[in-house]
């Protein structure tokens, strides 16, 4: 995806002494393509790709919608597509160490969503990123773009709007896995004289993305979820739902992480 000039001109950086880091911030190229430029300077050879479910000529929707939605939630929390090599692109879901459960489920859904079936896990300081390679990532989420996703609009195809309508729990699983989580909260109140301690269940959402918010509260409101929205400073980032009915309802379709 880089033409000659750009490839010649990153490795003249570092023929200076320019280290790999430094260029690569310079440039916005990773350190990785700039090591691999200085053994082989040519790009390789495209292969040809088969369509994906999305991009064939007569486009489909992906062959498991629930695991398709449950990944998209996590996508708009943890994850992020990068270009790779021959035309191709990760996916990256972090997952924080302390839930298992959940980077194996994150790893079901990425293998069942990429066409290539396949997903690998690389550890980090307290957290495993699932990636996934294809070259067909930015046709399954064409939210995919520069800068963070809270700083440029973020709104469904048609197409996927249908799968939310159709798997819309799956889809508050995934946010709720990627940027939720279920707490205990407590209040204490005056009963015949005497203060006595209660213990609530509660479930938060907090994304900085206003539109990825408004999916989120959009989606819970389909299934009969009510929330409120909890500022934090002078930012409503917070979604909340703590009314009994709604925790319960919770309960059933999306739980704990684990």
């Amino acid at each position: 995806m880089y033409d000659m000039g750009t490839r010649k001109h990153a490795l003249a950086l570092v023929a200076q002494g320019r280290s790999l880091n430094s260029v690569s911030k310079e440039t916005g190229i990773s350190r990785a393509a700039i090591r691999s430029w200085k053994s082989r300077i040519d790009p390789l050879p495209r292969i040809r790709q088969e369509p994906c479910a999305r991009c064939a000529p007569a486009p489909t929707d992906p062959p498991d919608t629930a695991m398709y939605a449950y990944l998209l939630g996590l996508y708009f929390g943890d994850g992020c597509i990068s270009p790779g090599a021959r035309s191709g692109y990760f996916l990256r879901i972090a997952c924080a160490d302390a839930w298992p459960g959940l980077i194996e489920e994150c790893a079901a859904a990425v293998e069942a969503v990429n066409p290539k079936g396949k997903s690998c896990r690389v550890q980090a300081v307290g957290y495993v990123s699932v990636v996934g390679y294809s070259p067909h990532w930015t046709c399954l989420f064409p939210q995919h773009g520069p800068g963070k996703k809270h700083e440029r609009t973020i709104a469904l195809e048609s197409w996927q709007q249908d799968i939310v309508d159709a798997r819309p729990w799956e889809f508050i699983r995934g946010l709720i896995h990627s940027d939720g989580c279920r707490a205990t909260n407590w209040t204490t109140r005056v009963v015949a004289g005497e203060r006595k301690r209660y213990e609530y269940p509660r479930y938060f959402f907090t994304n900085k993305s206003d539109d990825i918010r408004k999916l989120f509260t959009d989606t819970l409101d389909k299934v009969g979820v009510g929330w409120t929205s909890l500022a934090r400073g002078t930012a409503p980032l917070n979604i909340s739902i703590a009314r009994k009915a709604s925790v319960a309802l919770m309960d059933v379709y999306v739980g704990p992480k684990y």
